[in-house]
C-alpha cells in the first residue's frame, strides 16, 4: 500500500490578515482545505505554525500562491509573498514551489456562492478554498507533466 503513496504537498494562500491552507491526499490526486490561519503580529509565529502543519501532514513540499498581476508582472505583493515563501522554505527545509494564483480568490468566492454559502460568511473559508484551488492546479500539472504555472520548478 505504501508504494501507492505520492509525495504530499501543503498549499498556502497568503494574505495580509489570513493564510488559507490546504493539503494533498496520500495519492497526490486531490487537495483538501485544512484551516485558515489568522495572521499574528509576529511573522515568526506564522512560520512556526506552518512548519508544524508540514510535520503533522508529513509533506514533501510546499506550494505558495504567487499573486502576480494579471499582466504577468511581479508587483509589490508578489515580492512580499516570495520573501515569506523563502523563509518558510528555510525554516522547514522543504522545497517551495511558487504557483500562479491569478483569479483563485474570485473562483473560490464563486464556488462558495454556488454551494449556497452566504456571502457574509465567505471570509471564514475562502482562503482555504483558494489554497485548495492553488494546490489542485499544481497537482494537475504534475500528473499531466506540464508544470506550466509553477514559476520555480526545481528551486527551493
Amino acid at each position: 500500500m505504501d508504494s501507492l503513496k505520492a509525495p504530499r504537498y501543503l498549499a498556502l494562500d497568503i494574505g495580509s490578515k489570513r493564510i488559507g491552507i490546504a493539503v494533498s491526499d496520500e495519492l497526490g490526486l486531490t487537495a483538501q482545505p485544512v484551516l485558515t490561519l489568522e495572521r499574528r503580529r509576529n511573522k515568526r509565529e506564522d512560520l512556526r505554525s506552518i512548519a508544524r502543519l508540514c510535520r503533522r501532514f508529513g509533506v514533501a513540499g510546499i506550494v505558495v500562491g504567487n499573486p502576480i498581476n494579471l499582466t504577468g508582472e511581479v508587483g509589490h505583493q508578489a515580492l512580499k509573498i516570495q520573501g515569506f515563501a523563502k523563509e518558510v522554505g528555510e525554516l522547514t527545509g522543504l522545497p517551495v514551489h511558487l504557483w500562479d494564483e491569478r483569479l483563485t480568490s474570485h473562483e473560490a468566492h464563486q464556488i462558495l456562492y454556488e454551494a449556497g454559502q452566504a456571502r457574509q460568511e465567505h471570509w471564514l473559508v475562502v482562503d482555504q478554498v483558494a489554497a485548495m484551488l492553488i494546490l489542485q492546479g499544481f497537482l494537475r500539472s504534475r500528473v499531466q507533466g506540464t508544470g506550466i504555472r509553477d514559476q520555480n520548478e526545481g528551486q527551493s
